[in-house]
């Protein structure tokens, strides 16, 4: 072992500062024979369970610590100019104590000190000293910059401050040297201070790389967190690239001068003696009646429950429940069990809906008894030790799915049982994956966005993809690599720091609750989202045993709560699926007929068509098709091999008897990993906890475990009568099945809630959908996307009234009413006291009265606007246009009344008080104006609706659509990235750009029925159809479609003019256009507008209006004459040919001689005029039949 240790290394866990991952420090650290190493990550701690472990992995003795931020004056001063800039302190703990204190003051410099960083101050440094040692720090250090400032007196008086707080043997001076001429300034008077004060020096490198080569990397991960490019010459960057971590020979040449300092790290070391201990369990206390201990109040809990499940309570039940209680008592669970029932107890009794199930509990029939979830685990063959293996002792762990309007009062309910500082959300960290390293190392290097998205682009869309992976499987990545050696930079830098944390966030779902205080065990921090989360991400809390769950908000759970009170308000009818049979014919009925549009789980176009193939009779094959519908199962067949027996077009075998019972509801395929648990019971004499771990190492691909685990089999097969060869080929299935099983409770408990959308879609279609609408209200794209189903459905939508709206979506007389939340800039207080007025005191007679009534101090003049173009005046006396005309004297009228109210003047005057009208306020007369056009009225409800509800554009375009398109853009998913596809719909808007290389692009914002896209026009394309991008245009778009992560994009190779159905079907009835091209558009084939086709798209003939208006515009036009053989279809082809080659924008007309009739060519038979195409159509047609003619300018 080297005579040294690296005590100030900064992991990928400093986010965008730090470049050393983890694994890879410690592989370097063992090849140096470093006997320890420290973390020591700016201001955090996030890093500090996996260091741990790494350390352990390698033989070398981890040492925890963090480089924290000191205040200059106190942690609550935040005075710009003076508090901007903290000083850094290294902190290194030498046992549990100091762990304690450190995971303190690191949660108090977050929740108490935060400005720009986390800042402890010297108050709660001298409280929280114990079991520490601090080093000075770097540059940055009080001490050293005392010395930058020629403050010897301050860097003495800091320096004893520290050595008084900390001891005489836990406070040492830091010297580096990175090559930077400060250093040797600062480290010359360290040493002087260090021989006058009696501290003790040591050495430390600062590491924030791994090897030296690494330097560029940490510079452009720099610029990645600062939003700067390497370009940048003003941008912040180290002073040197010996931020690595360095052998002992390097670290003696460099601070040789100081022998001391070095052999102290080894001093330090000896005194760093923390461990963590995994496996502990610290579950908070649950508070028991007096008389009863955990045990005993959970088993009396249970027994009293079980009977509200079943009636009557059979020996089946019995057996089973009191298996389950000995096996969580025996593990010391029951406390467990008490808290999660205790508040899920508490959401029902407030109303709030509380999902089936989640993941294996639903296996357990002491949840089912204590309605912590709702599926029988007897009925559906659910297993207890899938959920908790006694022969596997792990903390059981139950997800639970709330309404996600009310989660939060959950959380806050166990916050108050158990205290504040008991309880906190769980962070988690957003990492670099393949394609955004790739774009942010881009941006970085000041790569053009095009080539940056093409190598993006060239990445595999999987899971789970690498940048190593994607070479191996992408011969277009590996090419460009090759061929241009900033791409091959470009892949090579986004690998270093693919995978590295890029941010912290705060974890969707995860809980944790613990015995003492939070802080006791791990450090805490601020979130912008939540208030107090963990430093330890969710699988660390575990680790270091607390108690983490997963309250997870399900949006379809209050989707379903809104629905049951709307029929209970509409049709006095009270929805319990708790007390309903899974058997009604129509919710089957409409999933066999592919009706399951806004149905959980069931929605997706694939699995439409898969139901509809299926036919759906009973809840065994929605629990199936939840399991399957899944890349894996999808690729290997067993769907269609499902279906096929289903419907008696396979035949169903079974290898022995005894798999009958088991594989019976899926038709004899292994679906389940439960039904690999039960073949191994069953055949092999298994016990259920013997048969989870096969199941496990079989899921896992462990292939030495899988072998010892098949002899075992294939012995307790034959002491069952099963023939050998019978038994090896069973154990040959499922281990091939394995590897795509699902877990069975898991999907039982959601093909629950698919049933119970699909019922209330089947029997209330009204108030689901309206509440389907109101749980999407932030996304215009999906309100369109399911008013187009309502509509389909033949319920109408309606805009929104002042007079009927709520916040929410509701239902009107049978049809869906537009929700006032849904509008753009109508702000809460607004709709409040809109609605507040209208119940208290009766429906708004006209604009003039609303004036006079609402609170105008939470309703201004921009709202009304928007209330007025939104629709929701429309009821009332006026159009939009009068409305508009006489607000500001309506707001000015009601300003006064107000005014009047507020002195006590208002009751002299009042005789009309129903209407909020006085005496000295006549009616507003209307003006005598024009209403807007209707292209103006639905351009207003889409600027404050965000999509069109009373029509839409493209209204006219619907048979058209259906005929000429491939696809929708509510069908595309991220399975059809780059697929070549083609939209009909509206360009809403454009933008002109210019590359780096002078050329002209454009982006535009395209939408259809469905929602709504940003179009790519790159140069190439945007020269050949600029006259196609005008605002509102309505086109043909051919291209490929980007699922780029959560901003897909298309990139446009045509762009086509589009006829109205009307004209489409005069064209029709006319006849095709001479010129009408060919279909040939095989490529482009997707599954159009909901249709299962296979049939080629055909090209669109061409649009004379539309077009004609461009050519209009046009100065130049070229004429060709065609009689006699010209006009032959042989002739014709070699014209085409021809006209292709030379595209461009000239107009090209086409006058048929016999018949005395002129057409216009489509545009993409439109040419360049240049010599070789005269030339060419000279040499088909002759010269005499060729005419350019070239219109002359108005002055």
């Amino acid at each position: 072992m080297e005579p040294f240790v690296h005590l100030h290394n900064h992991t990928a866990y400093s986010l965008l500062d730090g470049a050393s991952k983890i694994d890879e420090l410690m592989k370097r650290a063992k090849e140096l024979n470093m006997p320890a190493m420290a973390i020591t990550d700016h201001g955090v701690m996030y890093g500090a369970v996996d260091f741990y472990k790494a350390c352990k992995k390698n033989d070398i003795k981890p040492i925890i610590g963090c480089e924290v931020y000191v205040a200059p004056r106190t942690r609550f001063d935040r005075q710009a100019g003076l508090d901007d800039s903290a000083y850094h302190l290294i902190l290194l703990v030498k046992n549990e104590i100091g762990y304690r204190n450190l995971s303190r003051l690191e949660s108090l410099a977050s929740l108490e000190g935060f400005y720009y960083k986390p800042r402890v101050d010297r108050e709660i440094l001298s409280k929280y000293h114990e079991g520490l040692i601090a080093l000075s720090g770097c540059m940055a250090g009080e001490v050293a910059q005392k010395i930058l400032q020629d403050d010897l007196d301050g860097a003495r008086e800091a320096a004893l401050w520290y050595k008084e707080t900390f001891g005489a043997e836990n406070y040492y001076f830091e010297v580096q040297n990175h090559g930077i001429h400060e250093q040797m300034q600062i480290n010359y008077h360290l040493n002087l201070l260090s021989q006058e004060l009696d501290i003790p020096l040591v050495a430390t490198n600062d590491n924030h790389y791994v090897y030296a080569e690494d330097a560029k990397t940490q510079d452009v991960m720099m610029c990645i967190q600062m939003g700067k490019t390497l370009d940048d010459v003003n941008r912040m960057r180290f002073d040197s690239n010996n931020f690595y971590l360095k052998s002992y020979d390097e670290m003696q040449q460099a601070l040789g001068d100081y022998p001391e300092a070095l052999t102290n790290t080894l001093k330090i070391a000896q005194q760093c003696n923390f461990d963590f201990v995994f496996g502990e369990n610290h579950m908070p206390i649950f508070a028991v009646p007096e008389g009863y201990t955990l045990d005993s109040y959970f088993e009396e809990l249970c027994r009293k429950e079980i009977q509200t499940r079943y009636q009557p309570v059979t020996e089946e039940v019995t057996k089973r429940l009191d298996y389950e209680l000995s096996i969580i008592k025996q593990m010391g669970y029951s406390g467990y069990f008490l808290i999660v029932w205790d508040f899920i107890r508490f959401a029902r009794e407030k109303g709030i809906y509380v999902g089936p199930g989640r993941g294996s509990a639903a296996g357990s029939i002491v949840s089912y008894a204590l309605h912590i979830t709702d599926i029988d685990p007897l009925k559906y063959d659910l297993l207890f030790e899938r959920f908790l293996n006694p022969e596997r002792v792990s903390m059981p762990d139950i997800d639970i799915d709330f309404c996600y309007e009310r989660r939060g009062e959950v959380i806050d309910y166990v916050i108050e049982k158990y205290g504040q500082d008991h309880v906190c959300q769980i962070i988690t960290f957003g990492t670099m994956a393949a394609r955004g390293a790739i774009r942010d190392v881009g941006r970085v290097l000041n790569i053009p966005i095009a080539t940056v998205n093409k190598v993006s682009k060239a990445i595999p869309n999987e899971l789970g993809m690498t940048i190593e992976k994607a070479l191996h499987a992408s011969q277009e990545l590996r090419g460009y690599c090759e061929a241009d050696s900033q791409i091959a930079e470009l892949i090579a830098t986004a690998q270093k720091l693919e995978g590295l944390p890029r941010h912290a966030g705060t974890h969707a779902a995860g809980v944790v609750i613990s015995k003492e205080p939070l802080d006791y065990y791990l450090p805490l921090q601020k979130s912008a989202e939540c208030g107090v989360i963990t430093q330890f991400a969710k699988e660390n809390v575990e680790e270091i045993g607390l108690l983490k769950m997963d309250f997870l908000g399900l949006r379809t759970l209050t989707v379903i709560n809104k629905a049951v009170d709307m029929i209970l308000e509409n049709h006095g009818v009270t929805i319990d699926f708790n007390q309903m049979s899974m058997d009604d014919k129509a919710t089957y009925q409409l999933l066999c007929d592919g009706d399951s549009i806004g149905v959980f789980q069931l929605e997706s176009n694939g699995l439409r068509a898969i139901m509809r193939e299926l036919a759906p009779n009973d809840l065994e094959d929605i629990i199936a098709m939840v399991a399957l519908y899944r890349p894996g199962p999808l690729k290997s067949g067993m769907v269609d091999d499902l279906i096929e027996r289903k419907h008696g077009r396979k035949e169903i075998e079974y290898l022995h008897p005894s798999l009958e019972p088991i594989l019976k509801p899926t038709y004899g395929v292994i679906l389940y990993q439960e039904q690999v648990m039960l073949i191994a019971r069953d055949l092999a004499g298994f016990s259920l906890g013997q048969a989870d771990m096969l199941r496990r190492a079989m899921g896992k691909k462990k292939p030495e475990i899988i072998a010892a685990m098949k002899q075992d089999f294939m012995d307790g097969a034959e002491k069952n009568q099963v023939d050998r060869n019978v038994a090896a080929k069973v154990f040959e299935l499922i281990e091939y099945f394995a590897g795509y099983g699902f877990n069975k409770s898991h999907s039982a408990a959601y093909a629950i809630v698919a049933y119970q959308t699909a019922y209330l879609k089947a029997h209330y279609p009204v108030e689901f959908m309206a509440a389907l609408l109101t749980s999407i209200m932030d996304s215009a794209d999906r309100i369109s996307f399911y008013i187009a189903e309502c509509k389909r459905m033949g319920i109408a939508v309606l805009t929104p009234d002042v007079n009927e709206s709520q916040e929410n979506f509701t239902v009107s007389n049978g049809r869906i009413r537009f929700g006032l939340a849904a509008m753009k800039n109508v702000g809460k207080g607004a709709m409040q006291s809109i609605i507040q007025v209208r119940n208290e005191e009766g429906p708004f007679t006209s604009l003039q009265d609303f004036c006079a009534r609402v609170d105008l101090s939470q309703v201004n003049k921009r709202m009304l606007e928007n209330l007025i173009k939104g629709g929701a005046f429309d009821s009332l006396e006026g159009s939009k246009r009068q409305m508009l005309e006489i607000l500001d004297q309506c707001l000015e009228q009601g300003n006064e009344i107000r005014r009047s109210k507020a002195s006590a003047q208002i009751s002299l005057f009042d005789f009309a008080e129903e209407t909020g009208l006085t005496s000295r306020y006549a009616p507003i007369p209307l003006p005598d104006v024009p209403e807007f056009s209707k292209q103006e009225l639905l351009a207003m409800e889409k600027q404050i609706l965000g999509l069109y509800v009373s029509g839409h554009p493209l209204d006219d375009y619907k048979k058209v659509l259906g005929e000429k398109t491939s696809v929708t853009l509510a069908e595309l998913t991220e399975e059809d990235d780059q697929k070549r596809i083609i939209l009909g719909g509206m360009i809403d808007n454009f933008k002109i750009n210019t590359t780096k290389r002078g050329d002209t692009m454009a982006t535009c914002q395209f939408e259809d029925l469905t929602g709504s896209v940003d179009v790519l026009v790159f140069p190439k394309t945007f020269v050949r159809y600029r006259e196609m991008i005008q605002k509102d245009a309505i086109v043909l778009i051919k291209g490929r479609y980007m699922a780029q992560d959560d901003n897909p994009k298309v990139s446009a190779d045509e762009i086509l003019p589009l006829p109205s159905d009307a004209q489409w079907a005069e064209q029709k009835t006319k006849g095709s256009a001479p010129m009408a091209p060919e279909p040939q558009l095989e490529q482009y084939n997707h599954s159009p507008y909901g249709r299962q086709s296979a049939q080629p798209v055909p090209e669109i003939a061409p649009k004379v209006a539309s077009l004609q208006e461009v050519a209009d515009k046009q100065t130049k036009k070229l004429y060709l004459r065609l009689s006699g053989k010209q006009a032959a279809p042989q002739i014709q082809r070699q014209l085409k040919l021809i006209l292709r080659k030379h595209q461009g924008a000239m107009p090209v007309y086409f006058y048929f001689s016999d018949e005395k009739r002129m057409v216009l060519a489509e545009y993409q038979y439109w040419v360049n005029s240049d010599i070789d195409l005269i030339m060419a159509l000279s040499q088909l047609l002759g010269a005499e039949n060729i005419s350019v003619k070239e219109a002359k300018q108005e002055e």
